[in-house]
């Protein structure tokens, strides 16, 4: 087995975090009332319930390093994610950084950052 780290990240109600993260591709591998996964090819994310969690002042976040972000971001704008600066969810479309990295962001309804990395 090859190392690899998967985010654990708050889910106010997971139903709805399932039905998010599934329009972009995510499949459930477990799910009972004290934890979820989800699966899309290579990325993992691990869901614990966080129901009182304020989305506006959550600090949550991770990285998703991808092959292909222009099709991530393609995705996630076909399912229906605004593409805005405020609200939650919302997507900024990918961009070159002054470090040389290409990244989207990404922000969940729980208000979680998700920050999209081209390999």
């Amino acid at each position: 087995m090859v190392d690899h780290a998967t985010p654990n990240l708050p889910a106010r109600d997971f139903a709805a975090s399932a039905d998010f993260y599934g329009r972009l591709g995510f499949e459930q591998g477990w799910r009972d009332a004290g934890w979820m996964i989800l699966m899309r090819g290579g990325l993992t994310l691990e869901f614990f319930p966080y129901p009182d969690l304020d989305p506006t002042s959550s600090s949550f976040s991770c990285c998703l390093r991808v092959d292909d972000l222009d099709a991530l971001y393609r995705q996630c704008v076909a399912a229906g994610v605004p593409i805005t600066t405020t609200g939650f969810p919302r997507v900024h479309p990918p961009r070159r950084e002054a470090s040389g990295i290409t990244i989207a962001y990404l922000v969940d309804p729980d208000g979680t950052l998700v920050r999209l990395i081209q390999n």
